[in-house]
């Protein structure tokens, strides 16, 4: 997010000052870590959380529709910054995937049928396939269907238009380019407090990991796009739209492999259903990923809490995020989750042989010997004020944004990365008001579709991802 919001100011108002500040010796270490995270290109391809299942009602394609249509934002602006060079080639974070969604049961299999009915007119879902025939599931991903139990009722949909992304290597070379154009990237730099300054200004106090040196710098904007450490930092800074709101923090694991066998027999990203009482980024899948040129699969996640906000962070976060006016909302959201309570404690506690016949789940022949488990990145979702509830956990990604627009951050989850570039060109309209205007045909040459729907346009649509398909070598 902080790259993304970087790069846009910089083409914008290139001569403006900018600075980074990253506590870490290095760029996205936390959770555009290639290893935190899936590296999902998140399109709503694949994911049924954007489509859920409405008793008695139709399944509707809105929020599917809208996740795509935020998606394509991003695209266009990596395809942007590949022309101009801001970016290096493409396949060194980004690489044609296809998305698949996969389940069992008489129930789950109409679901998707009826899922895929909806989605398949959708001018960016075109070329969506549908099957619950296990020989042509097996033909798109052979893992999935090999020793699976003959008459188990079985559905796919499969889209070739996809992604796997490295998000850690697209994050360094953004603040790579930055770097180039006289912004100033610092590591090590710990933001300790931030303080708003009579006019309008903020005071942020600095400690330098090595040595211990502090300091202090003024600025006219401050974005806060520290991940998990987003809410401790907006809290310090005062700002009356921060109040109401908590974080509650899920951990997770993940099992890959490297055996050259059975990556070869998995080419793609499937994803499943969640277990009750789960939250939406613990849905199972099972993902090719490509990270430094090297394929791999990756299995999970399996959930888990840690009072932690990061995972370099301290086992205080969450007791010293607790403030008079979140507690109410976060003993509401406790009350009201009693479901995602015990599923938690049942990750926690869960066995190696218990991961492993999740894993089977997906792939029946999977032995554990072939998998190593290795830990995820924190994720920290969004409590709030509700006026029925008392308290909701929010599913998704929140801006905050002070009232004078000097200062904004990030809350939140999935889809974070894949939406980076509408979410800050949102936050562009919303901070900097008496420049939007002059801005909009400069945003418009990064992002030709801004300020219209793709969706509405099935010419435009196609169009849309055939060019940038083109510039980032991906599957049209």
């Amino acid at each position: 997010m902080s790259a993304t919001l970087g790069t846009l100011l910089k083409e914008l108002q290139p001569s403006w000052r900018i600075e980074v500040y990253e506590r870490l010796g290095e760029a996205a270490q936390e959770s555009s870590n290639p290893w935190n995270n899936a590296g999902t290109g998140h399109a709503a391809l694949c994911e049924l959380n954007y489509m859920p299942e409405v008793p008695g009602g139709k399944l509707t394609a809105d929020k599917a529709v809208s996740i795509n249509e935020q998606f394509q934002i991003s695209r266009q602006l990596w395809a942007h910054l590949v022309t101009t060079g801001a970016l290096p080639e493409p396949e060194n974070f980004i690489n044609s995937t296809p998305h698949m969604t996969f389940v069992r049961g008489k129930a789950n299999v109409a679901y998707l049928r009826e899922r895929h009915e909806v989605l398949k007119n959708q001018p960016l879902f075109a070329g969506m396939e549908f099957s619950d025939d296990p020989a042509v599931i097996g033909r798109w991903t052979p893992l999935i269907t090999k020793k699976r139990p003959s008459g188990q009722k079985i559905a796919a949909t499969r889209s070739d238009l996809g992604t796997d992304v490295d998000f850690g290597a697209l994050t360094r070379f953004m603040f790579d380019n930055l770097a180039k154009h006289d912004v100033e990237v610092k590591m090590n730099r710990q933001v300790t407090n931030l303080k708003q300054n009579a006019d309008g200004t903020w005071r942020i106090n600095l400690l330098q990991q090595v040595g211990q040196t502090r300091s202090t710098v003024n600025a006219r904007f401050v974005f806060v796009g520290a991940g998990g450490g987003g809410l401790a930092l907006l809290q310090k800074s005062g700002i009356p739209e921060i109040k109401g709101f908590g974080g509650f923090p899920i951990s997770g694991q993940f099992l890959r492999t490297t055996n050259p066998d059975l990556v070869a027999q998995h080419q793609a990203k499937v994803y499943g259903k969640a277990g009750v009482g789960a939250p939406p980024m613990s849905v199972p899948h099972l993902d090719t990923r490509i990270v430094d040129g090297e394929m791999s699969l990756l299995f999970g996640p399996y959930a888990g809490f840690s009072p932690k906000f990061l995972k370099t962070s301290t086992w205080f976060d969450l007791p010293f995020s607790i403030r008079p006016h979140n507690l109410g909302p976060m003993l509401a959201v406790a009350r009201h989750n009693f479901d995602l309570m015990k599923y938690l404690v049942g990750e926690v506690f869960a066995s190696r042989k218990a991961k492993l016949k999740a894993l089977q789940e997906f792939v029946p022949t999977a032995k554990m010997a072939d998998w190593e488990l290795i830990t995820a990145g924190q994720r920290v979702q969004v409590m709030k004020k509700d006026a029925a509830k008392g308290g909701i956990l929010q599913m998704g990604t929140e801006v905050i944004t002070s009232a004078d627009g000097s200062i904004a951050g990030l809350l939140g989850a999935s889809p974070g990365a894949s939406t980076a570039a509408p979410i800050m060109v949102d936050l562009l309209a919303r901070c900097f008001p008496d420049r939007i205007a002059g801005w909009e045909p400069k945003i418009r040459a990064m992002i030709p579709s801004h300020g219209t729907r793709l969706s509405d346009d099935p010419a435009a649509a196609a169009a849309s991802l055939a060019t940038t398909a083109e510039v980032l070598h991906l599957t049209a």
